[in-house]
């Protein structure tokens, strides 16, 4: 049965290449999509599905009923881009100015509907019920999925499935991570007031820029010596405003970043030692403050049991050399929301184009990723269905 299907994913690979492009070519950014739904939901319809959309805003459900009761699995995939510009020179790029699938939320996509319609052709052979969740603005904080959560996606879910294609790794390679796997994702934002004054005359006035350069070195302190060494943090700061003129100190500058972290504890260490470090640091300069921390993505803590699952299945099928335990990375992903609720696991799936010199990272204007990864993805996906799905998905503790 299992290898009937992956043949069936095969047959239809091509329509899932061109549900890919036409996504890649008129991509929408976080809490705008309108059309990307709508083409998901229209998909999902046709396969009979019981289909959801606007869940938690712009998401769409579908439910896949079994031919028997029994337990209910999760897939999700992301679909929201960047506010980037296409570079690439292929005949699928992005017909929208500044803005493209940079990041593979389209090949997520589209590889998730070739799921969903090789098993709607085979769901009197499941003994339970598969959810596909097509999640809205997983780019940005706040992202799409605690909203969808909250609006119901999850009801009746026992395990959830998430993959993300990778574009530096080699097409097929399989990533996986038991335990904290992503990082905690937090932003802050620190204003700094001192009072304007001719450049030439300095004395007269209070330089904020003289303070938030000092703030901006003084920061990187934490985490070389107030953190954990074992324990993992970044602390950058990824803009400095302030000024508009070569002769005159400005009265305000404002400092922005983001915190990276594993740990609950080293979070809430970084959050008040920037607050305490930005208020001392700027008082010694005679400018006050405002100092406002905003908490984004949780971490992603994969579970254990389920990524073995994971990994013991990606094994079976390409073999002990195409699957790795990775390293945690300090990225940030709100798959971590889902796996607050029910137990699972987010792993990665390499699709590094086969030309070294056209292979670029995530987020770069010239990304892009072999295709063909989808079908690595959809055989996980649908191998971990089958698996749940007779009860055969048991990993010793």
């Amino acid at each position: 049965m299992r290898e009937k299907m992956f043949s069936r994913l095969e047959e239809i690979y091509p329509e899932l290449v061109e549900f890919r492009r036409d996504l890649h070519m008129y991509p929408e950014l976080s809490h705008t999509e309108v059309n990307t739904p709508k083409k998901i939901a229209a998909f999902l319809t046709e396969l009979g599905l019981e289909v959801r959309t606007g869940v938690g805003e712009r998401g769409v459900v579908g439910m896949l009923k079994g031919g028997r009761p029994g337990k209910t699995v999760a897939l999700r995939a992301d679909f929201d881009a960047l506010p980037i510009q296409d570079e690439k020179e292929v005949a699928y790029r992005s017909r929208v100015p500044g803005v493209m699938h940079a990041c593979g939320h389209d090949l997520h996509t589209a590889g998730l509907l070739g799921v969903a319609k090789v098993l709607s052709e085979n769901r009197e052979a499941l003994q339970g019920n598969v959810v596909f969740i097509h999640q809205f603005a997983e780019e940005v904080i706040p992202g799409g999925a605690k909203f969808m959560i909250e609006d119901g996606c999850l009801e009746g879910v026992d395990v959830i499935y998430g993959a993300h294609v990778h574009a530096t790794s080699p097409l097929g390679v399989v990533g996986l991570n038991e335990g904290p796997a992503m990082a905690n994702g937090d932003m802050f934002e620190i204003e700094i007031a001192g009072k304007g004054v001719h450049a030439a005359m300095p004395h007269q006035g209070v330089d904020p820029l003289a303070a938030g350069s000092q703030l901006l070195l003084n920061l990187q302190q934490i985490v070389s010596r107030q953190v954990d060494p074992l324990k993992p943090a970044v602390v950058s700061v990824t803009a400095f405003n302030g000024g508009d003129s070569f002769n005159v100190i400005p009265d305000k500058v404002t400092l922005k970043g983001t915190v990276r972290t594993l740990h609950s504890d080293v979070r809430d260490r970084v959050e008040e030692s920037i607050g305490k470090i930005a208020e001392n640091t700027c008082n010694a300069f005679g400018a006050s403050v405002n100092y406002n921390y905003v908490r984004g993505y949780p971490a992603v803590v994969n579970d254990r049991a389920e990524t073995v699952f994971i990994e013991n299945i990606a094994r079976d099928l390409f073999g002990e050399e195409k699957v790795q335990r990775i390293s945690p990375t300090m990225g940030m992903e709100d798959f971590a929301y889902y796996l607050q609720k029910v137990p699972g696991t987010f792993f990665w799936v390499g699709g590094a184009l086969e030309d070294p010199s056209e292979v670029y990272p995530h987020h770069h204007p010239k990304f892009n990723v072999q295709e063909e990864a989808m079908k690595y993805i959809g055989r996980i996906f649908i191998a971990a269905v089958m698996e749940n799905l007779s009860g055969k998905s048991e990993v010793p503790q």
